[in-house]
Order: structure tokens, then sequence, then C-alpha cells
């Protein structure tokens, strides 16, 4: 019996996705945990592994690449050799091919034939999401430019969102210019501003922003602490730089490993709101912002309290890498506790960051900015970083929250002291 090739559910609020391309050929034998299709869910797209083998058959009406699909969907079929699929006429199966005869392909499987189909037209061709990323496709559909015939200036090629506001840019200058008199004429009459197209992400952004605001008991508190030995710190791990492929931590590791070891002193910052209940974190697995053209996204770094800060700059760099290229998995994005977010790099020193549900704290981490300070009887110049951590009130009061964030200055004003200990 044919078994239906369905649309799976990559995360808890995921309903429907958008259709990648097929890993494998119609008419192509698939084995067991081969990998089928490519799915892009919330935030990552997915290899989806067949769970069961047999002939793929993919009907002609099947959905092509940047096409939405929703859970469920039943997107092909795999059949044994002989059976026709649901949508295919008695009599249009494929034969079982023979066994070879030659003594060199009696231990080795047969070859199946591909299934005839009509040829891709070149649109098809070029939608996959390899070739262009999903701000520059979003934009090419705005403004009606042809990305497909565009030279991307991204790595092997890809079209990028500069690339295709480029292109418009030059089409706009090569038209002939209106008459002054036409363009004011053309600004009282017409409002000529066109909605932006919302993308998935930017939905789901916009949905859990939206939780996170309206579904906790949110409060932010801000101080400032001196982060001159971070600054030291830093230097010397760039000193002590052995290669150019090494890994030199940056601010941001340094102070997920320090989050980490103030949570561990202070764990209800890491614990969840379950149903009226206060759970516990079952390990310190920190989550860090990261901006990428598809929008923003926060990928895990596993059990940071066990990291050395050279093993959390590593595994931050691997999983920047993933989340900038669109390759990031669910389960990379899940089982954070807590949430550490960073623009100080945009010349920003206190915002107001948004919990990450369901999780009850994030960091907002300022920037580093040289000031006087008064150190005993002296003024003279310290490094100082502003730090805003948003808390759900629901599950800790502010004098924990505020000792939590005492703690953690402490740790950034004696990183060494703190990352030996």
């Amino acid at each position: 019996m044919a078994i239906e090739v369905v649309v799976p559910r990559l995360g808890w609020s995921m309903d429907e996705g958008t259709f990648g391309q097929w890993l494998k050929r119609d008419g192509e034998f698939v084995e067991r945990g081969q990998a089928l299709f490519v799915l892009e869910g919330e935030k990552a797209a997915q290899d989806i592994e067949s769970f069961d083998q047999g002939i793929l058959r993919i009907p002609a009406d099947a959905p092509q690449p940047g096409d939405m699909v929703k859970v469920g969907q039943v997107l092909a079929f795999l059949v044994s050799y002989g059976e026709p699929a649901p949508f295919e006429k008695e009599g249009t199966a494929l034969a079982k091919p023979q066994a070879s005869t030659s003594p060199d392909s009696a231990m080795a499987p047969s070859p199946v034939p591909a299934v005839s189909r009509a040829p891709a037209t070149a649109s098809t061709r070029t939608r996959s999401r390899a070739n262009a990323t999903p701000r520059a496709r979003r934009l090419a559909e705005q403004l009606g430019v042809d990305w497909t015939m565009l030279n991307g200036s991204g790595r092997a090629g890809r079209v990028r969102e500069r690339d295709v506001a480029k292109a418009a840019s030059a089409r706009e200058d090569a038209k002939p210019q209106a008459s002054t008199g036409a363009l004011e004429q053309s600004r009282e009459t017409k409002d000529s501003r066109a909605p932006l197209a919302v993308s998935r992400l930017r939905q789901t952004i916009a949905s859990r922003m939206s939780a996170g605001a309206h579904e906790t008991a949110p409060v932010t508190l801000t101080t400032r602490c001196d982060a001159t030995n971070l600054v030291a710190l830093r230097e010397q791990f760039k000193a002590a730089r052995r290669d150019d492929d090494e890994v030199v931590p940056g601010y941001s590791d340094v102070i997920v490993k320090l989050a980490a070891v103030a949570l561990e002193r202070h764990p209800l910052l890491a614990s969840q709101w379950n149903e009226g209940k206060i759970l516990p974190p079952a390990g310190f697995h920190i989550a860090v912002a990261v901006d990428t053209e598809a929008g923003l996204v926060a990928p895990v770094i596993r059990d940071v309290d066990r990291l050395s800060v050279r093993q959390v700059a590593s595994e931050m760099r691997k999983l920047a890498d993933l989340a900038r290229t669109g390759k990031l998995s669910v389960s990379q994005m899940q089982g954070g506790v807590f949430t550490v977010t960073n623009l100080g790099m945009f010349g920003v020193d206190t915002f107001t960051p948004i919990i990450n549900l369901p999780q009850c704290a994030i960091l907002g981490v300022g920037r580093i900015v040289r000031e006087p300070a008064v150190v005993g009887e002296q003024i003279v110049p310290r490094e100082q970083m502003s730090l805003s951590l948003t808390f759900d009130h629901r599950i800790v009061d502010g004098a924990p929250a505020a000792r939590f964030l005492q703690e953690l200055c402490t740790g950034i004003a004696n990183p060494a002291a703190w990352l030996v200990s």
C-alpha cells in the first residue's frame, strides 16, 4: 500500500511551513532515514528524513520550492515496485529492474530509473532558497525585480538584499524622468506607499515578542558596572592567540559564561512559569540573540556552566554561522533557560529587552565606554558597561533579580577570578 509523505510539525506552534526542495528524484528508491526534502519552519530550514522506504512518486501538482505547505499536507507517496501511486492509473507503475548478471554488480543494489516528468522551467529551477536570501527574495517580489538574473555578491554567488536594491535603483535611473509638475501632481493625487510584505519569520518574531510583553509581568532593571578588567582580559585573549584559525573569545562570550556562573547561584532567574507552577532549570542552556538577514534568531549554547570560555566562543561562532546561512535546526533554538542580547556594538547604552518565553529573564548588554570614575580618593579613567535585565515578576521579585544583576557586575569587574573558580 502506498505510504504518504506528509509535512511534519517542526515546532509546537507551527501550522505551516515553506517547501524548500526535493532531495530525491521522482522514481528514485528511498531508504529509511535518508533525507527526503527541505522544509523551512518558523526560524530554520531542516532536511526532513524518510520514516519508511520505497519508490518516491511525486504528483504533478506537488508544491514547488518556495510554496507554503500545511502541517499534515500530503506531498508525495512511497510505493513498492509494480505498485501504482494513488494519482496514477493502473498499469503505469514502475517495474522492478532486472538484476544485473555482472559479477561486480551482483552484490550492489540495482539502479532505479527516474520517472520522466515535464521539464522544469527556468523559474522553477531558480527558485531554490540556496540561490537568494529570504530578504532578497521578498524585496525582489516587492520591487518587481527578477533576482534570478542577478549576479549575487554573497558566498557562492548568492543574491543578497543589497543586490536586489542596487538592481532596482539602476532600473529607476534608466527610466526617463518625469517633469516636476507631473511629479507634484502625482504626489497630490496618489499615495505611492505600498505596504511591505511580512515574512513568516517576522510574524513569528512579532507573535513571540507580543507574548513576552503581554503574557508575563515584565520588569526591567538597569545598572552600570566596571568592565576595565573585562577589557584587559579580552586583550589577553587576543595576545595569546596562537594562529589565525583560533577563535578569540569576545565580550559576549565572556558575559555568557559569567551569566551561567551567576545563574548557578541564582537559579530562580533560569526557571520557567508553567501553568501556575515554577519549573527549575534542568541545565544552564543560554540563548544568544543573533541578527541575520532573515531576522532575529536565538540559538542555544548547551550546558554553558560546563564549558570553558574558549569552548563557549567556538560554539557561539558555529551557531551564528548556521543562523546567518539559514541552516539552524529547530532543536538548536530550543531548551534555553536564559537569553543574552548585545547591542553594544551599535553604540546603545541601555534598552528594554523582551523576555523570550517561556524563560524568566533576558540580559541586555550595552556598549563599553571609557569614562572618569572615582576609585578610592582619585578620579581615574575606567571602562564602564551598562546592563539591562528584564525579568518575569511572577517568578522572581525585584530584590532577588537585583542581587543577581549585582553579582553579575561583580563577575564582570573580576572576570578572571570567576572563570577559574
